[in-house]
């Protein structure tokens, strides 16, 4: 029987669309750096997704994912980061909040996650470790959901790896203090969701708002709408 279950979340525990969200995402972050008088806010969105990749790419044990993005960013952003933080801290405080208009919950997930927590299982919100924890728990709320009942959030304060290496799978099980062939992974991504199964875990493809690469080794245990997976679980965590 499992003893841990993984959701992703954007797409999966949360109805958005990613591309459109980024976009307003960024739109947002450079208007307020404007208005905040940096002179080079034109150049920032450009400055995090770049930064944002070499944090994707590394694999270092050593460092946390917030600490290899930030050494990436101020090696080129031309303000140092005693200066600039404060900013970040600023945006997802004030502005972040502004882009919940993008986002919908799906119906029937908190009473899932009830379900589950109510079951003994350990939760996990498997979302690719690239944001602060403010973000993900803020997008949690919006998804009608307390981040509390979660043992884990991946965000990139505490993760050393992001999706899809495998290495980032074990250090949840590491966090978790379980095995892979004791963990269930569910996600829409089929490339960096369903890889997980590589590891042992069974893995769980969410088909509302799927995203597939072609990843065509990558078949998981179970497919289907959200809908479908409440009742799957409902007779699998009977």
């Amino acid at each position: 029987m499992f003893k841990a279950v993984l959701f992703d979340l954007d797409g999966t525990l949360l109805d958005i669309d990613m591309n459109i969200f980024l976009k307003h995402y960024f739109e947002t972050m450079t208007t307020m750096a404007a208005q905040s008088g940096f002179a080079n806010h034109r150049q920032l969105a450009g400055q995090v997704f770049k930064s944002t990749g070499v944090m994707i790419s590394d694999r270092n044990p050593a460092t946390t994912n917030q600490d290899i993005f930030m050494s990436d960013f101020y090696a080129s952003w031309p303000y140092p980061r005693h200066q600039f933080e404060p900013f970040f801290d600023h945006f997802y405080r004030e502005g972040f909040p502004r882009l919940s208009y993008l986002c919908r919950p799906i119906k029937g997930v908190p009473e899932l996650i009830h379900f589950l927590t109510d079951k003994g299982m350990k939760l996990a919100v498997a979302t690719n470790a690239v944001f602060p924890l403010t973000a993900l728990e803020q997008r949690l709320t919006w998804a009608g959901l307390d981040p509390s009942l979660f043992e884990l959030i991946t965000s990139f304060e505490v993760m050393h790896f992001c999706k899809p290496h495998l290495e980032y799978y074990l250090e949840i099980c590491e966090k978790l203090q379980v095995k892979p062939r004791d963990c269930m992974m569910i996600g829409n991504d089929v490339g960096e969701d369903m890889v997980a199964q590589k590891l042992g875990m069974k893995t769980c493809l969410i088909e509302d708002y799927v995203i597939d690469a072609g990843n065509a080794d990558l078949e998981p245990a179970w497919r289907g709408k959200m809908s479908e997976f409440m009742s799957y679980a409902s007779d699998l965590f009977r």
